[in-house]
């Protein structure tokens, strides 16, 4: 399979691609918090967060493109961070260490530029690699 043109692997390459990806991100998150000041972590987290998302949407939809798959990292960490607004991640949190970590506790407006941040972020590792680019695409096409 190595000797695949990297726009022709097939979905199960990609999934593991991004499963790797996903653990990656969730130990550079778990980092952060544990070397990164407060700001500085917090910051980290998020656009994180978004990278997770991104690699989880690419984990259930192999071949999506990168910037529907980018889209749907944003709808999927902005519908969060509204959420926060409602109180009822907050409740959770209070009963649930995952509730915490998934859902956050309170609602952060500059949260909002971050994810756009990760999901940017998540965007051009995607492309820059090509290992996930939608298969049939010929001739240099970028696939998006």
């Amino acid at each position: 399979m190595d000797d695949l043109p990297k726009d022709r692997r097939p979905p199960l390459m990609t999934r593991l691609s991004a499963l790797v990806a996903a653990v990656l991100t969730v130990v550079a998150g778990l980092g952060c918090r544990s070397v990164l000041p407060g700001d500085t972590a917090k910051v980290a987290g998020d656009v994180l967060y978004t990278v997770l998302v991104y690699t989880l949407v690419v984990l259930a939809a192999p071949r999506v493109r990168p910037a529907k798959a980018a889209a749907v990292a944003l709808a999927v960490s902005w519908a969060v961070e509204f959420f926060q607004a409602t109180g009822i991640p907050a409740e959770l949190s209070r009963h649930s260490v995952l509730a915490r970590l998934v859902l956050g506790t309170t609602f952060n407006g500059p949260d909002l530029l971050w994810y756009v941040a990760g999901a940017a972020f998540a965007w051009l590792v995607h492309r820059a690699s090509g290992a996930l680019r939608r298969p049939g695409v010929h001739n240099g096409a970028s696939g998006v």
